[in-house]
């Protein structure tokens, strides 16, 4: 999971990317930080579509009338 801090800080860096440049330490931590984010991001998507479940799956398997 990411911590608002460390969004914060992608974001700081972000910022400061564009008005002026990153030293190679700033850049190689805002690689680590952008794959940690977009992994939980991949991970959490992975979750929701891994939770559905079709209506007619459901109206198969249900009680019939």
């Amino acid at each position: 999971m990411v911590t608002d801090a460390e969004i914060k800080r992608i974001n700081e860096l972000a910022k400061k990317s564009r008005e002026g440049g990153l030293t190679d330490e700033e850049k190689s931590e805002q690689q680590k930080l952008r794959r940690k984010y977009i992994d939980a991001v991949k991970l959490s998507l992975k979750a929701n579509l891994d939770s559905i479940r079709y209506v007619e799956d459901l109206e198969d398997n249900g009680p019939k009338h």
